[in-house]
């Protein structure tokens, strides 16, 4: 399923559903007057999964307390109980403190979060007009020209992140062997506004991008399919389409997935339980995100309202976890 398409409210209900209910047992609620604490961390993505869970949590009679912390320090807080979840951990960006915590059974995993990540080149849909054969990174070898800017020319141009979040689309070109030049975007904030700008005018562009974003609620997007990942792109030239270089593939995308306090299940048995099965989908939280970010509404009213509205996508579980 790729960000370009949006799934019915019905479909997103569903696996919703079927995701909370999968595994989970009736069980007692525990120590209710004692705080449940979700971790928060540094972005909007997050809060908003995190109040959603705890939004629903407190509808059950738990009392509920939201934890700013770090995304890295957080594992120290769980290892003692100082927090007792964090609900949206990435795999491809945790390192060593998650493992650290978890073999020896101190923080646990407690199932997929289930939110679709990508991450890549991408491009606005108009696009596959001017360089045909997208989403195919193929096609990209006789686009250069389309794609070229006044400093790349006569190679083509792939805005990039910020130079200090690495080399990565710098990396793939170089990997690739094809005739363009990574040029680095000053900010988050550059990024998306030469996205909307390129949508707005229909000019070329490939960037290199992320989701879940709350600007791929306003803007139609495609991927560039790549070759996909594997640990031996990154260290075996023979490995890939370019027998020459390494890192000749598309990125490591994220699974998402949730983690406790090891104490958790014994404490707030039914809690623990929910939160097993909990998911949250991306098509849910995008629009969420641009509520937040770009209109500033709050974030507490934003995941209130959604947990008023879709009660019948919750609900059957919760019930599964406490009676």
């Amino acid at each position: 399923m790729g960000f370009g398409k949006k799934l019915t409210r019905a479909a997103v209900f569903g696996a919703m559903v079927a995701g909370f209910g999968a595994g989970a047992q009736a069980a007692d609620l525990g120590a209710t007057s004692e705080p449940i604490k979700l971790a928060l961390n540094e972005w909007t993505g997050q809060h908003i999964t995190t109040r959603v869970a705890g939004e629903i949590l407190t509808r059950a009679g738990y009392n509920v307390e939201y934890v700013t912390a770090g995304y890295f320090p957080q594992m120290t807080a769980l290892v003692d109980g100082t927090i007792t979840a964090s609900l949206e951990i990435w795999s491809n960006n945790i390192g060593d403190n998650w493992i650290k915590a978890r073999d020896p059974g101190q923080v646990l995993p407690i199932g997929n979060l289930g939110l679709q990540t990508n991450e890549g080149w991408m491009y606005p849909k108009h696009m596959e007009d001017l360089c045909p054969g997208l989403p195919d990174w193929k096609a990209l070898e006789g686009c250069s020209e389309v794609l070229a800017a006044p400093e790349t020319f006569p190679e083509g141009r792939i805005l990039s992140y910020p130079a200090d979040w690495g080399t990565r689309s710098a990396d793939m070109i170089k990997g690739l062997a094809i005739p363009y030049q990574a040029v680095p975007a000053g900010s988050e904030g550059a990024l998306v506004a030469e996205l909307k700008g390129a949508m707005d005018k229909k000019s070329p562009l490939v960037m290199m991008f992320w989701a879940p974003h709350w600007v791929l609620a306003e803007v139609d997007v495609g991927w560039v399919n790549m070759p996909k990942w594997d640990a031996a792109c990154g260290e075996d030239p023979a490995w890939g389409p370019n027998p020459n270089e390494i890192n000749d593939c598309g990125v490591d995308v994220a699974t998402t997935f949730k983690v406790a306090w090891a104490g958790m299940e014994d404490k707030w048995p039914a809690a623990f339980e929910f939160l097993k099965g909990f998911e949250f989908m991306a098509e849910e939280q995008i629009p969420m995100m641009a509520a937040i970010d770009v209109r500033g509404e709050d974030l507490a009213t934003v995941t209130k309202a959604w947990v008023d509205a879709n009660e019948a996508a919750w609900r059957p579980a919760l019930d599964a976890a406490t009676q």
